[in-house]
């Protein structure tokens, strides 16, 4: 067998193992390969979202604890109010680059 019948072979042989795995697992979107437990991006971004509401609680409540007279901790409360501002809008931002992306894939041609 001459080298050029090797070469061909091998590549008939790789083309047709790229056809089955083609053929036997089509692709998932994400959020439906990973719904028990729902982790993954949708998981992920739900956790950031809880964790941007209970900063944002917490600094409801040190302002509230201020304003009613319990607490006199006025610079802790202001310092959990910008936590919570920032937190809010690096959120915002992350959600803005994720719907950007999803844009960009929905404009691609096949």
């Amino acid at each position: 067998m001459s080298s050029i019948t090797k070469v061909q072979e091998i590549m008939l042989s790789q083309m047709d193992q790229a056809k089955n795995l083609i053929q036997e697992s089509p692709i998932k979107p994400a959020a439906m390969s990973n719904m028990p437990g729902n982790s993954g991006v949708v998981g992920e971004f739900e956790a950031v979202m809880r964790s941007v509401d209970a900063r944002q609680h917490i600094a409801t409540q040190a302002t509230a604890a201020v304003d009613s007279g319990v607490s006199d901790n006025l610079a802790g409360a202001m310092i959990e109010s910008q936590k919570a501002s920032v937190s809010f809008s690096a959120l915002v931002q992350v959600r803005n680059k994720l719907v950007a992306a999803f844009d960009d894939v929905m404009r691609m041609s096949l």
